[in-house]
């Protein structure tokens, strides 16, 4: 969808309470990211955003400086606010970041729902089965959202849609290696397995071999293309 036709979609601000602050405003920019809506490289126009959620351009360059902390937008003097495109120490900071949660979401976390991982992983079957690239990708956000939610910790689930905003861009950069995302849905189908059985230990350790693996291949593609 083109980028004018996503803003005009977004949510309008509704009363007072939404429409003089900043962090409602980046948390409607940092979703649809999220969600692969807007895409690395999209220049995220003032005029157009401002009149599509009805705030002021103060407002929205509050979410702005928001967004540019987080490593999600990019602000080029004279040019404008682009959607980031993360390079090799943005996929690093990502997965040290992960390997640090979600690991111990899965050993630890008190509201674990196996039950809720597994539909994900028979949306992402699915997914796989049609070569659909970008429902896998959306399967395998919501899979590790729902393992974060297993701490009960608001906050871990907070700094976890940041981390999976930057996610997404990362994996734009894999829209031509679709295999990227087919192994990880078998991968993530055997961490239910061994969180049915109750081996959370033994899941935890999967997963951070599994961060490992898709780091160092997201890091290894970032180096072809520089070098093409």
């Amino acid at each position: 969808m083109p980028v004018n036709a996503i803003i005009s979609a977004l949510p309008l601000a509704e009363g007072s309470t939404h429409a003089h602050t900043g962090a409602w405003v980046a948390a409607v920019l940092r979703s649809r990211i999220a969600e692969g809506q807007l895409l690395p490289g999209a220049k995220l126009s003032e005029q157009a955003l401002s009149d599509a959620l009805g705030v002021s351009r103060n407002t929205l360059r509050e979410a702005f400086a928001v967004l540019d902390h987080e490593l999600v937008i990019t602000r080029i003097p004279n040019r404008g606010v682009f959607v980031s495109s993360p390079g090799p120490e943005g996929v690093r900071e990502i997965y040290g970041v992960r390997r640090m949660i979600e690991p111990a979401a899965a050993l630890w976390g008190p509201n674990l729902d196996v039950e809720a991982l597994a539909a994900v992983i028979v949306d992402a079957r699915k997914a796989l089965a049609a070569g659909d690239i970008p429902s896998m990708a959306d399967a395998n956000q919501c899979f590790h959202e729902e393992l974060v939610r297993a701490t009960g910790s608001q906050h871990l689930q907070e700094l976890m849609t940041k981390v999976l905003a930057q996610m997404r861009l990362v994996f734009h950069a894999m829209g031509d290696a679709p295999d990227f995302h087919s192994h990880y849905v078998e991968l993530n189908a055997g961490l239910v397995a061994l969180l049915t059985e109750g081996k959370r230990e033994e899941a935890a350790d999967s997963l951070r071999g599994y961060l490992d693996r898709a780091e160092a291949e997201l890091l290894a593609h970032l180096d072809d293309d520089a070098g093409n």
